[in-house]
């Protein structure tokens, strides 16, 4: 009850004249009739009494502030069609059918309450995104903290602190801080309005409050809540050194950061910069049935006139035109729009422009990026190979532990594949030791690392650009990377004997030793198997023996192959594949995948060629091209629909691309062409459907089937169908 109040209360100031129109029945009801200043006749008008003045007053306030209307669309492009209303209430004064005149009021001013209602409701998951902007930030005013070069001694000038070495001694932050403790969060920060915040400011972030800016983490460890950036339901932990987004809500504890952009370049500023655009934008249909309305408006006149003519009746005209109602062709269609663009937003998809999702829907062909859209962003370990012979006690999870522990430091492509895949084996040696315990079985191998230790040791880390990474886990020495380089020793030639035992060193090994290792080299490869044409190899040595390799390839994303089955249901006629992979490579993704149409081994220029060939095709439809990011900028704005994915933590996209993914999730692109086609689907119903009720309404008036003042309120209920019809399309029905 108290919600339906506020809505009230709320339409009431958004559209004064309701209120009006509403109290206007009373003295029409009470005194319609009574003139206390007698007869006086009026030429049209005759002489109404005061309840009728009130309605003529009333309507002339209608006609005067809809006419203004008319003349501001018409200012800025838009064609101004109100002029069936006006000239329908008119009409109603003229043959004195003031309870007629009333209604139309009535049903004018609840049309545009209606209207203001479907607009927020359509609005709904876009306005969640405006109002869930953050306003202010804290920023902490510690000593040492902040600007370098800021005076933070007893000095004016802060000469008493200066070193002579071009640095001024200043107070350490406090751990305090830096851990986002209570302390941090209680004291020694102001609050400024988010624009007031400049890169190198550190803020502090309370609980459960949302990052202002972009940044980077101070704090140990931070849970962000990222699901007003990209949808990500669970919250996710982040460390110490990592980006962190504006836009994101803070967990329950305090956290420390340094902001990198101001307010206005920040991530959340650049999704509410798309929102904004979009929500402004008018779709080419919305336009075109603006233009349809003015037919539509003559369509009614001329109704409305042989009416009149054909039976000699004034009230006929006025019957006719209460009853034509152009508001499915204003109202419903801009609803239904706003609406579809509201539920991508709420799916993670924003687009720039409602045109967007107009074309959306007629897409027919959709080329793809290979590497980081179809598959993962990294490779990912496919499994471990132990090397035959080398007699060691590590299984694969050993292997798997200790290489994702020294590639935890690597910046190298397969480092984070590797890393991530050294975290699961982690775990499942944890729960291998616990069962063990609690069976009381001997662990033999328990001074290895993941064996009732929470964390190995890891010691001496040196990466060799180009070659591999070397440490020291739980004082057991690794190296992981090439081939030649897991093998060597630390004076970096291979120990040939000790590797391939049973192998005997020839002179001619010992005078050419490049030769020697090469032979050596595809022995070892030999040993483990030839690798398929899309994988790749990271070899591992523990404690100078080399004793496994682990192979790594381009995966297909989870879901890849069912978003282009649902691509295929949609009617999407034909999908292809655009990479400058090796064809070999990229033929078993596409396989994998369900993709037919390969185009592998290109260059940027021949992706954009590519895309262009299929765009200027006759009779083509319409082209998408999916891709994952600045890289693919040229193909993105070549294809009639640039589509960018990108996991919201990253920049929002490239500035070429009209629709952007902020989940990083490809089951997003069958979704986005879905909810486009229900978009223009529910559209279309509810405009039909309004029109063609508005239609027979003014068929049946003309023949005094329908009286103007039950015309006036059936005129409100078309509004109100074709309205709620284009609201249907919020509905999740895709």
């Amino acid at each position: 009850m108290r919600k339906f109040i506020y809505l009230c209360s709320h339409l009431c100031v958004q559209v004064p004249l309701l209120p009006i129109a509403v109290l206007t029945v009373i003295p029409l009801a009470v005194c319609p009739s009574w003139r206390p200043w007698g007869a006086a006749d009026i030429p049209i008008l005759g002489n109404p009494g005061v309840g009728q003045w009130i309605v003529i007053i009333v309507v002339a306030y209608t006609i005067i502030d809809t006419v203004r209307g008319m003349i501001d669309d018409l200012r800025h492009g838009r064609v101004g069609v109100d002029l069936l209303a006006v000239v329908a209430i008119a009409a109603t004064v003229a043959v004195q059918e003031y309870w007629a005149s009333w209604a139309v009021v009535l049903m004018i001013s609840s049309g545009e309450a209606i209207e203001e209602y479907a607009q927020s409701k359509a609005e709904s998951s876009l306005t969640a995104l405006m109002t869930a902007a953050p306003q202010t930030a804290h920023v902490v005013r510690r000593p040492g903290v902040g600007v370098a070069g800021v005076n933070t001694g007893d000095g004016s000038d802060g000469s008493s602190d200066d070193r002579g070495d071009g640095f001024r001694k200043v107070a350490a932050l406090p751990s305090s801080a830096a851990s986002g403790s209570s302390d941090a969060a209680t004291s020694h920060y102001d609050t400024v309005a988010v624009e007031s915040v400049t890169p190198g400011d550190v803020l502090i972030v309370l609980p459960g409050e949302t990052v202002p800016v972009d940044g980077e983490l101070l704090s140990g460890s931070a849970t962000l809540d990222l699901s007003n950036i990209n949808g990500e339901p669970v919250p996710r932990g982040v460390f110490a050194g990592a980006r962190v987004m504006s836009g994101a809500v803070n967990g329950s504890t305090t956290l420390t950061m340094r902001a990198a952009e101001a307010a206005r370049d920040s991530q959340y500023q650049r999704i509410l910069a798309l929102v904004a655009a979009a929500q402004d934008s008018r779709p080419a249909v919305v336009k075109t049935a603006d233009v349809l309305a003015v037919p539509f408006t003559v369509l009614a006149l001329a109704i409305a006139a042989v009416a009149w003519l054909v039976s000699g009746v004034p009230t006929r005209f006025a019957q006719v035109l209460v009853l034509a109602t152009p508001c499915p062709l204003l109202i419903a269609a801009p609803v239904a729009y706003v609406a579809g663009t509201g539920r991508l937003a709420k799916s993670g998809i924003l687009i720039k422009t409602q045109d967007v999702l107009e074309n959306l829907g007629r897409v027919t062909h959709v080329f793809f990026d290979k590497t980081g859209t179809l598959t993962v962003k990294q490779p990912q370990v496919t499994r471990v190979e132990m090397l035959p012979g080398a007699g060691t006690h590590l299984n694969e999870d050993h292997v798997l532990m200790m290489a994702g522990v020294v590639e935890t430091y690597s910046v190298h492509i397969l480092a984070k594949g590797i890393a991530k895949a050294g975290t699961e084996a982690l775990s499942r040696l944890h729960r291998r030791f616990e069962e063990g315990a609690a069976a009381m079985r001997p662990q033999p191998d328990a001074d290895w690392p993941g064996h009732g230790r929470d964390y190995p040791v890891v010691k001496h880390i040196d990466e060799d650009a180009g070659k591999g990474i070397s440490g020291e886990v739980n004082g057991h020495k690794v190296r992981v990377g090439r081939l030649s380089f897991a093998a060597s020793s630390e004076d970096g030639f291979l120990p040939v004997e000790r590797i391939v035992p049973g192998r005997a060193t020839t002179d001619g090994d010992r005078q050419s030793g490049k030769q020697g290792e090469g032979r050596l080299a595809d022995e070892i490869r030999t040993r483990f198997g030839m690798l398929a044409p899309d994988e790749m190899a990271s070899y591992v040595s523990v404690d100078g023996h080399l004793i496994a390799r682990i192979v790594l390839r381009d995966v297909p994303r989870a879901n890849a192959k069912s978003a282009l089955a649902r691509l295929r249901g949609l009617g999407v006629a034909k999908l292809s594949m655009l990479t400058g992979d090796k064809r070999s490579s990229a033929a078993i993704i596409a396989s994998e995948v369900g993709i037919d149409d390969v185009h592998a081994e290109l260059f940027p220029e021949d992706k954009v060629a590519a895309v262009t060939t299929a765009t200027v095709t006759p009779s083509r439809g319409v082209t998408m091209m999916v891709g994952d990011g600045v890289n693919d900028a040229p193909v993105l704005a070549a294809a009639d629909i640039g589509m960018a994915m990108t996991d919201g933590t990253s920049t929002a996209a490239s500035e070429s691309a009209q629709v952007v993914i902020m989940n990083d999730d490809i089951a997003a692109v069958p979704r986005a062409i879905a909810i486009a086609r229900r978009t223009k689907r529910v559209m279309l119903q509810a405009v039909l459907a309004g029109l063609a009720l508005a239609l027979i309404g003014m068929v049946a008036a003309a023949f005094n089937l329908i009286p103007v003042v039950v015309g006036a309120f059936l005129q409100e209920a078309i509004d109100v169908v074709s309205i709620l019809w284009a609201l249907t399309a919020l509905l999740d029905r895709d």
